[in-house]
């Protein structure tokens, strides 16, 4: 079964693979959970005490056609706006490891989704 390329738009230039719709509807989850926690972090800010304390990573594993992990460390981003995911996209010929803006690539799923309902 052939499914639409899911194209995500890195920090200088994009990258096209193929994925489930299945797939990127638990990206989208993911990247939710991670946006909550990160919006959860800026509105709380720094307790007076020190350290606020520390926030699960993300990790997304997707095993198809190719191998895509996503991976993010909501405590070093002081907000959504400002925080980097680490993609890597891989199979049997190549391995693509880059940087991506969270919210492009919260765009780019969105969009994509969008128009594989319609």
């Amino acid at each position: 079964m052939s499914f639409a390329p899911l194209t995500l738009h890195l920090v200088e230039g994009a990258v096209s693979f193929r994925i489930t719709p299945a797939g990127v509807r638990d990206l989208k989850a993911a990247l939710d959970s991670l946006m909550s926690t990160l919006k959860a972090g800026a509105l709380q800010g720094t307790p007076p005490a020190g350290r606020p304390p520390a926030k699960p990573v993300m990790e997304f594993c997707y095993t198809g056609e190719v191998f895509l992990e996503v991976f993010c460390n909501p405590n070093i981003w002081p907000s959504p706006f400002a925080a980097k995911l680490l993609l890597t996209l891989r199979d049997e010929r190549i391995r693509l490891t880059t940087e991506a803006e969270l919210t492009q690539v919260m765009e780019d799923v969105n969009q994509y989704l969008e128009q594989s309902i319609a």
